[in-house]
């Protein structure tokens, strides 16, 4: 398919973002994530490249200030993004999946900002803060409480991670509560559940505490 988007900032630029962009080992669902809010064409197997040529320029522009430049937006959908693909590295061959809903055994429905799968089994859930204030208490403990119910329900069984990240820091008080809360578990392999706190800065993810 060709793009037709090309032309409108010339084929140097567009080249050159596929350049920078195909050494980024991009996850198609990233890539199909961007193309739909772009409303860009993708081209659905194939060469990194070549699904990277198909895309049109808003969206070669997006992944570019996303990975290659490490911009943020004002909503925070940039630092979504690369926070996706960062838990997609962590998970690697593993499905991901994005505002998936998990009951928990409180019979309590729970939008997880991302799942993921592991031979159809939830094996870890993740949340990310792109924007605002450093995360705090309150946050975590609602995210634990949030984990710690998905663990005991009935999709529970393989679920043994759930990481926070935030691209705006944590509270120290917020992270003392999750590891006071996290070593207040039952440490039995059946209820065994590692939380951790990835924060991002100097252009990364790093895992903070686990």
């Amino acid at each position: 398919m060709v793009n037709k988007g090309f032309p409108s900032f010339g084929m140097s630029q567009a080249g050159s973002f596929v350049a920078a962009l195909k050494n980024y080992n991009l996850p198609d669902f990233i890539l199909a994530l961007v193309a739909k809010d772009c409303n860009s064409d993708l081209l659905e197997r194939g060469r990194i490249d070549d699904r990277l040529q198909s895309m049109n320029d808003t969206a070669l522009q997006v992944l570019h200030k996303v990975f290659v430049d490490c911009q943020e937006d004002d909503k925070g959908k940039f630092a979504q993004y690369r926070f996706y693909a960062y838990i997609s590295s962590m998970y690697h061959k593993c499905e991901i999946l994005i505002n998936e809903t998990i009951p928990g055994a409180s019979g309590k429905n729970h939008k997880i900002q991302v799942a993921v799968k592991s031979n159809g089994m939830y094996i870890a859930i993740a949340s990310n803060k792109a924007t605002g204030t450093p995360v705090q208490k309150r946050e975590l403990e609602k995210f634990y409480a949030i984990a710690d119910d998905v663990k005991k329900g009935e999709h529970g069984t393989m679920f043994t991670d759930a990481v926070y990240g935030s691209s705006v820091g944590f509270k120290g008080d917020a992270l003392v509560e999750l590891e006071k809360l996290s070593n207040s578990r039952n440490q039995d392999p059946e209820n065994k559940l590692e939380f951790k706190t990835a924060n991002f800065e100097n252009r990364i993810y790093s895992v903070t505490k686990c």
